[in-house]
């Protein structure tokens, strides 16, 4: 399989793979960089766990381990040691691939929702709400 654009590279699966819990006995699992990327292609695209390339592998094995390390908290290790390895270069989140609920959709910048109801943000107190109290200029 040629590498992908957003795929792990040798440098992130050399640092992620000995953070990955090892299952020495039974059925041997996927193949844990495969799934890997299954679990970030369908992070990064926001499309439904069923909706994973078969390249990646089963959807319920990208579904299975990603809620799995979840609650075994391997995801802020893999995290943190990515991090680190990049000299904390790497902390980011790109709202580019970020979905947001249907309903969240037509709350304007400044909104907060409130027990069901839209609410002005206020400024702190004690901060002047007048135009020559933040450096704008008055209509001459």
């Amino acid at each position: 399989m040629s590498p992908r654009r957003y795929e792990l590279s040798d440098f992130e699966w050399s640092i992620i793979e000995p953070l990955l819990p090892n299952k020495p006995r039974g059925v041997p699992r996927a193949d844990d960089r495969k799934v890997l990327n299954g679990i970030y292609w369908r992070l990064r695209t926001g499309s439904p766990w069923a909706d994973i390339p078969e390249r990646y592998g089963p959807a319920t094995t990208c579904y299975n381990r990603f809620v799995r390390w979840r609650k075994l908290g391997v995801w802020d290790r893999i995290f943190d040691a990515v991090s680190a390895a990049y000299d904390g270069d790497l902390q980011m989140i790109d709202s580019s691939s970020i979905r947001v609920h249907q309903h969240a959709a037509n709350v304007k910048r400044g909104d907060v929702i409130k027990k069901g109801a839209l609410r002005r943000r206020t400024p702190p107190l004690g901060t002047s709400l007048t135009p020559d109290a933040w450096g704008a200029r008055g209509a001459d």
